[in-house]
């Protein structure tokens, strides 16, 4: 550490993609069928799938909102702002967000230890191409060699990029993982959904998938599921696509507003009722950027299938749940909820920073567990991630 103050792991740090991140190693042939480049009216726009994607105002990111433009409105907007003033005020795209010795600077000034590095554009983009699992395996083979190439994997030890994987062809996830633990990888990355194969969907916990989790829980890395696009709709209570999630979840109520929260809570539930965990109890699963306020329900539920189907588990589906998973509350978030279902040993500690929706600066989390003792404390903001990014062969 930098300086005296007690030690903080971030489990949920972003960079924004360069812009090659998704073509510097694909072929352009293939761009048309997984990702390419396009000028519409003066501006830059990923086509994904032959179709215009516009999940984010500016893919290039330069300009950039600056960290936290949101927090004030999330933690209730006091001052009844509207939020879309403040993403308004723009900067030239800082250094620390697309180069690694630039960022371990700024995380020296935060007095962070290390971090988790996840996509920005990155965790969006599968959902686009799912009809086409070939393409999935296509798109995200080029997109983790650009990772390992900008970032790596476990940059001096402080910095953690996590290389992002899908399902949707087992036999590539195997492969790729195996790639990515040669290249130092402590964490990897894929979103809250199931997974769409070339037989069809299927949820991540089928048996089907076994090969990839028996190599995770031999290599004992962990297995961060990232809120990003998951396909979810409002069935016409208001206007679907990723794109739409701030604009109709800002200044006004919408359904997009639970999306996140939704698909989190179905991949979590769905693993313990496939029993997933119960076949390999070694395998260590992190929500990030997921929220948290579908847990009271979701033990409500796993509470009420341990009594109903005692048949079907071989042990208590909710100590399942608490063995093998650790949750990120969002900040504002109500931290002793979270902390009571699942235990200070279990919560672990993201700032989404530099994102718009996350913390000015990652460190102002310590307010939230200040009157929790030392060891609680240690647990939430640096022991749980810290130990979650050890490699734990089971």
């Amino acid at each position: 550490m930098p300086d005296d103050r007690a030690a903080v792991f971030d489990a949920d740090n972003h960079y924004y993609e360069a812009l090659d991140a998704f073509t510097r190693h694909l072929d352009p042939k293939l761009g048309p069928r997984v990702v390419q480049w396009a000028d519409i009216g003066g501006r830059k726009y990923h086509v994904v799938a032959g179709k215009v994607s516009r999940a984010v105002t500016n893919p290039t990111f330069d300009p950039i909102a600056k960290p936290g433009s949101l927090f004030h409105y999330l933690r209730g907007n006091p001052e009844d702002t509207n939020p879309l003033e403040k993403l308004r005020e723009r900067e030239p795209i800082p250094a620390a967000y697309r180069d690694p010795d630039a960022r371990i600077e700024v995380m020296d000034r935060q007095g962070l230890e290390g971090m988790w590095l996840f996509p920005t554009l990155g965790v969006l983009y599968e959902e686009l191409l799912k009809h086409d699992p070939e393409a999935v395996t296509l798109a995200f083979t080029a997109f983790n060699r650009w990772l390992d190439e900008d970032w790596g994997f476990a940059y001096k030890g402080r910095i953690f990029g996590a290389p992002y994987l899908s399902l949707c062809d087992v036999d590539w996830a195997c492969k790729e993982l195996d790639w990515a633990l040669g290249r130092g990888a402590r964490v990897v990355v894929m979103r809250p959904a199931a997974v769409f194969t070339r037989e069809g969907p299927l949820s991540p916990g089928h048996e089907a998938f076994d090969p990839f989790w028996a190599r995770v829980q031999e290599a004992g890395v962990t297995v961060a599921v990232h809120a990003g696009d998951s396909g979810y709709t409002t069935h016409g209570y208001a206007r679907d696509g990723f794109g739409a999630s701030f604009g109709e979840g800002m200044g006004r109520p919408s359904l997009k507003m639970f999306n996140i929260e939704r698909a989190a809570y179905d991949f979590l539930i769905s693993l313990v009722f496939d029993r997933l965990f119960e076949r390999f109890p070694g395998v260590r699963l992190a929500s990030v950027e997921n929220g948290s306020q579908f847990l009271p329900d979701l033990f409500r539920k796993l509470e009420s299938s341990g009594k109903r189907d005692r048949h079907w588990y071989r042990e208590d589906p909710s100590e399942t749940f608490r063995r093998n998973v650790w949750i990120n509350p969002f900040w504002e978030d109500d931290v002793d909820e979270v902390v009571s279902l699942m235990g200070p040993e279990r919560v672990i500690f993201g700032s989404d920073w530099p994102h718009i929706e996350g913390l000015p600066e990652p460190r102002d989390f310590e307010a939230e567990v200040a009157r929790y003792d030392a060891p609680a404390r240690a647990q939430i903001l640096h022991d749980n991630t810290r130990g979650l990014t050890d490699l734990r062969p089971g």
